[in-house]
């Protein structure tokens, strides 16, 4: 297919690929280490830039993994693509390109606690320091910013709260300071929300989540202006981040079904939201397509869809929320997100566990809460299961 401007669904099923030389209508998995030429001067031209090609696949120079990148910028709609060995490694080598030693990074509201440990703790190691806002100190960002601040970071929908951001207003603020806005758009998937075209800089996710689809891979990737993304390219190469064939080709399965995989995924998810709006034992609900959400209005301006993502508030304490998690049938108590199965976890004893208890209180994670991705079950079965197991 020639990359031209089609549809979001389409682009899915056919962007990136060329046809195999062996009439493959997918671009197979070459799970090859290295390459050969014909001559040495081949070699040169591919290693030099003056042709693309297939080199070596650390480098990322390996035909399924250029692939499914050149279909992921088209999905995020940037120029240039990078796909890591996971989420976190893509982050970390987007801060360590645009970040030195002596250098500022503002992350505001929630942030996946490997992300917070990211910033808190290894980054200043190298002299790279983080200035936290909670999400409801959005406006301080200005005075937050300093001469040496680099990156403003944020995740909407966030992590475990389901927070939302402006994507725009605070691409303007930080681009009037010189500063790079980086989002990690995980938790809405491209196939909701596209931060690029918002104004932000670059864009992140793991595709272990809804890119994956199905809980059978790990991944991250890179997304933006290749002024923006080239320059990562050499940490990835030479911190070894390079995502395998194998799972490149994976991924490039999941994509092609991204659109409907994820329409059924928010429909679910809203329904869900609502039933629970609605229970007794029920405190708090935190999701973007229900009205009286405080992020409401910004999602339904800058989302096509509300996500898959549910998190709520038990009226219960540790012990009472993992009893009442424990008896769910349906929704599997794990940490992972965006497949085809339910899943369901307190953030305090998986995905925020390592975080200081005061940290999590201060960020509203606190023992009642519970995060679920909606999978693709029946949306009646899955109400039910909830019913049952809270009473």
């Amino acid at each position: 297919m020639k990359d031209q401007k089609t549809g979001f669904s389409t682009l899915c099923v056919h962007g990136g690929d060329v046809m195999d030389p062996q009439g493959g209508i997918h671009v197979p998995l070459y799970n090859h280490s290295t390459f050969g030429f014909p001559s040495t001067q081949a070699l040169l031209d591919v290693v030099e830039g003056r042709k693309e090609g297939n080199f070596y696949t650390r480098f990322g120079q390996n035909p399924t993994i250029r692939a499914v990148e050149r279909k992921l910028a088209l999905l995020e709609g940037g120029e240039l693509a990078l796909a890591f060995s996971s989420g976190m490694a893509a982050e970390a080598a987007t801060f360590l390109t645009h970040c030195k030693a002596g250098d500022h990074i503002v992350c505001i509201g929630d942030v996946y606690g490997g992300t917070f440990e990211l910033l808190a703790r290894n980054l200043p190691n190298l002299g790279i320091e983080t200035t936290f806002l909670l999400g409801n100190e959005v406006d301080r960002l200005r005075e937050a910013m300093t001469e040496r601040t680099r990156i403003v970071f944020f995740e909407t929908p966030t992590n475990p709260n389901m927070e939302i951001f402006d994507i725009g207003a605070v691409a303007e603020t930080a681009r009037g300071a010189g500063v790079l806005t980086v989002v990690d758009n995980t938790f809405a998937s491209p196939a909701n929300q596209n931060p690029l075209a918002l104004g932000a800089d670059i864009v992140l996710h793991s595709t272990t989540k809804y890119l994956g689809g199905h809980s059978d891979l790990t991944g991250g990737v890179v997304i933006g202006p290749k002024a923006r993304v080239e320059p990562i390219w050499p940490w990835r190469k030479n911190l070894g981040q390079i995502m395998a064939p194998e799972v490149a080709y994976l991924l490039a399965r999941s994509l092609r079904t991204l659109t409907v995989r994820v329409r059924q995924q928010n429909a679910t998810a809203l329904a869900v939201a609502e039933f629970l709006s609605k229970h007794p034992k029920v405190l708090k609900v935190n999701y973007p397509g229900l009205p009286d959400f405080p992020g409401h209005a910004v999602a339904a301006r800058q989302m096509r869809g509300f996500g898959g993502m549910v998190s709520f508030v038990y009226d219960g304490d540790a012990a009472a929320t993992s009893a009442m998690v424990d008896r769910l049938g349906i929704f599997t108590i794990a940490a992972s997100l965006g497949g085809t199965e339910s899943l369901v976890t307190q953030p305090i004893t998986s995905t925020h566990h390592g975080m200081a208890r005061e940290e999590r209180e201060r960020r509203g994670i606190v023992d009642g809460l519970v995060r679920m991705s909606c999978g693709l079950e029946d949306t009646e079965d899955l109400i039910a299961d909830l019913q049952q197991a809270m009473g």
